[in-house]
């Protein structure tokens, strides 16, 4: 009897997905310079298959892909799960249906027939697994040490262009935020303000489902929903964020709770009005001079709980 696959967590689970949250990356449509990334891994180390994968918290999902067709697969499914339980080790599995961790896996048995697999972990600079760079042959073998080191580096260039990724995206928080200018300080105490960040949920994937410009014109459509809750004459701003589907809300005043509780409101329609899930975060400033780019991280960081809550809620809705 085939086993039942189940999902493999780092000890650090929690400080792991976060890290990759902070990445902003996960959903973001395709880019070039990944493509060539896996492109060049598959041609070094000889395989069919070569992928970027991220771990995200019920997924893995791909950057970049060859030789696959699927955008993302179940994290309980995922070989690179087991991967990134050390973060720092090449793994190598010779001959995956001689595996009993993975003989059962649908990469093994189904259409695929996937045999051999090898991965670099990508690992930020504090030790945290984020994903794997990973190649993937239809017969048994294994990697020779040249192709070894050559995975290891090309490992170590995907984490740069995720780092060089993440900022660029605070480079254009800044610009949202409008910090990049150093305004002339004003006498007197400054008012409390609140930070929203509204995120669009697996926007690559609803890209791809139905075309670039149908999902612009209902994020244009959506942004001007956003700014219609807001008041330009208290100083309220909100911006788009890069070319993904992101973006960042600058509420002012004492009584910027309720026009973030509008946004909230707005974004738990969009399901029904556009298809588009759209999640929020929200920091208040802890006092009117404390600085824009702290606030933002704690706006982040409330995002990535609503993730964690979200996925929590569709375990509890899954059926078994």
């Amino acid at each position: 009897m085939a086993q039942t696959p189940h999902r493999v967590i780092p000890a650090s689970e929690s400080a792991r997905q976060h890290a990759l949250d902070r990445y902003h990356v996960v959903d973001t449509p395709n880019e070039s310079v990944y493509d060539d990334l896996v492109r060049i891994a598959a041609h070094l180390c000889g395989t069919p298959i070569a992928l970027l994968s991220l771990i995200d918290r019920d997924r893995q999902w791909f950057k970049a892909r060859l030789g696959l067709a699927e955008h993302e697969t179940p994290r309980n499914v995922a070989v690179c799960a087991h991967a990134i339980l050390e973060p720092g080790e090449l793994m190598e599995v010779p001959d995956l249906a001689r595996d009993p961790r993975f003989a059962s896996l649908p990469i093994v048995i189904g259409e695929v027939r996937a045999r051999f697999y090898a991965s670099m972990p990508i690992t930020t600079s504090d030790g945290q697994a984020i994903g794997t760079l990973c190649v993937v042959d239809r017969k048994p073998r294994m990697l020779d040490p040249e192709q070894r080191d050559w995975l290891q580096s090309l490992g170590r260039i995907a984490m740069g262009l995720l780092d060089a990724h993440a900022r660029r995206y605070q480079d254009e928080v800044e610009v949202a935020l409008g910090t990049r200018r150093a305004p002339e300080p004003e006498p007197g105490p400054k008012e409390n303000y609140r930070i929203a960040l509204l995120e669009v949920q697996r926007y690559a994937a609803v890209v791809e489902r139905d075309g670039e410009r149908a999902v612009e014109k209902a994020l244009l459509a959506m942004e001007a929903r956003f700014e219609a809750c807001l008041a330009p004459e208290a100083g309220d701003r909100i911006n788009r964020v890069s070319a993904s589907a992101e973006f960042v809300a600058v509420l002012m005043g004492d009584d910027g709770e309720a026009r973030l509780d509008a946004l909230r409101a707005i974004a738990k329609e969009e399901p029904a009005r556009t298809g588009l899930s759209v999640l929020v975060g929200g920091a208040v400033s802890e006092h009117g001079d404390e600085g824009l780019n702290a606030v933002f991280q704690r706006a982040d960081a409330d995002l990535s709980r609503q993730k964690d809550e979200a996925q929590t809620g569709e375990a509890l809705l899954s059926p078994g």
